[in-house]
């Protein structure tokens, strides 16, 4: 197997049949993701990677510089078109954006795999394979509720989100959130258009420790009694526990997250996040691998699980603080299974 990796620049579970794992001469496949940083990401390239060297599938992995940097993702996809490649796996930075060029590829006879966040609109993909990102920020809310108790009436809720495009991952977390903690999310596609006067304001990381930083001390002027932080992803949420304790706050706010890498975990285990919803982004793509070897093979495309509009790969809250009426595990668990 050959595996190529390019740092772009700013422009521009399935089963396998009998005998299918043999090495797939000739088939190459192509993995795009926000960043190459976030470990999210460096876990989701590990699954990809495995698998296509299981399979003997040629892989080349491309990375923006930054979350959101929709134009590297454009230039990958155009590659791949050029480069003959049987399907592309993306995380997509812009959801909507990214649609047109997809189409694309598609017409070119690529299948198209959204890994971890849904296109907008969702069918712009042949197939998603991702958490159920709307049940993880569910869970989350409805733990920091359970945890409040009666005081969660009188919350002082932050959100820090991710980018100014809203992608879909962020939307379904964000409003997962709010129906998990008692909120009424009005337009359940829209973040913002909330009247709940627990709300703070909301505020955008990038999906990294310095935006959730910034993020954190930007709604804090606004409003320094916060008691509950929402986060698009951990490396926002260690942000913002190092500005709450920069003021001498970090002891009095429940901080909750999504994505239960092993580092988050950790986190969690320390004090520094309340609980975090644990997705697999090894699994995930490493089932995208094999749907696009599928598809090269006999031209097969991937099934979402039934009842969804996707296939579902899994999530489980993470606290060693359970709440009553939460499923959830410990982090001794979480640590065994993280991003696997």
């Amino acid at each position: 197997m050959k595996i190529i990796t390019k740092a772009l620049l700013g422009a521009g579970a399935l089963a396998l049949s009998a005998g299918f794992a043999s090495a797939q001469d000739g088939i190459s496949a192509c993995l795009i993701t926000k960043t190459d940083t976030n470990p999210f990401f460096v876990k989701m390239k590990q699954g990809a990677e495995s698998k296509a060297a299981e399979l003997g599938i040629t892989l080349k992995s491309y990375a923006g510089k930054v979350d959101g940097d929709h134009d590297s993702q454009v230039a990958a996809v155009e590659s791949c078109i050029a480069d003959g490649a049987k399907g592309i796996l993306i995380a997509a930075s812009d959801t909507k954006a990214i649609v047109g060029p997809l189409a694309k590829a598609r017409e070119a006879g690529l299948l198209v795999i959204a890994l971890d966040t849904p296109l907008d609109p969702a069918d712009a993909a042949d197939a998603t394979f991702a958490t159920d990102n709307l049940e993880a920020g569910r869970l989350i809310g409805a733990w920091a509720a359970a945890t409040l108790g009666a005081e969660a009436a009188n919350a002082r809720i932050a959100f820090l989100n991710l980018t100014p495009s809203e992608p879909t991952v962020d939307v379904l977390r964000n409003q997962g959130f709010m129906m998990g903690f008692g909120i009424d999310v009005k337009n359940a596609a829209d973040i913002g258009d909330e009247d709940d006067p627990r709300i703070v304001g909301h505020d955008v990381t990038n999906g990294n420790e310095e935006g959730g930083r910034k993020a954190m001390e930007n709604l804090l002027q606004k409003d320094p009694g916060i008691n509950v932080v929402h986060t698009i992803n951990e490396p926002a949420a260690v942000g913002a526990y190092q500005a709450l304790k920069a003021v001498g706050m970090e002891s009095q706010v429940l901080i909750v997250s999504v994505d239960g890498g092993c580092p988050g975990v950790a986190s969690v285990k320390d004090g520094v996040i309340g609980a975090t919803s644990q997705q697999y982004p090894l699994a995930m793509a490493a089932l995208g691998v094999e749907a696009i070897a599928k598809f090269a093979a006999d031209g097969t495309k991937p099934a979402p699980t039934e009842g969804k509009d996707f296939f579902d790969t899994g999530v489980s809250l993470v606290t060693d603080k359970p709440a009553e009426g939460v499923t959830s595990i410990d982090t001794t668990k979480g640590t065994e299974l993280c991003w696997g």
